[in-house]
């Protein structure tokens, strides 16, 4: 299946690989203003992102607000999981 010109297609599947290799830990925490960063986090798909996104905030900016986040967004990943 080709695009009309100017046109991209894309794949109705991506493995979370590919997201987290897109958007990796730094693109998610360090946005130039706190909604992008917000948007980050709401965005991990797994709690192997997080995981990343939360030793790369440890090791870095150390934020509380930012890991408080991270953390809701951990309960909210072991929510769905049940």
């Amino acid at each position: 299946m080709s695009a009309p010109k100017g046109w991209r297609l894309f794949e109705m599947g991506t493995t979370n690989d590919e997201e987290s290799d897109e958007f990796p830990p730094e693109k998610r925490l360090e946005a130039s203003n706190t909604h992008l960063i917000k948007a980050g986090i709401a965005t991990i798909p797994d709690m192997e992102t997080l995981q990343e996104c939360v030793a790369y905030e440890n090791a870095h900016q150390n934020r509380t607000q930012i890991l408080r986040q991270l953390k809701w967004k951990a309960e909210e990943l072991r929510e769905n999981e049940e």
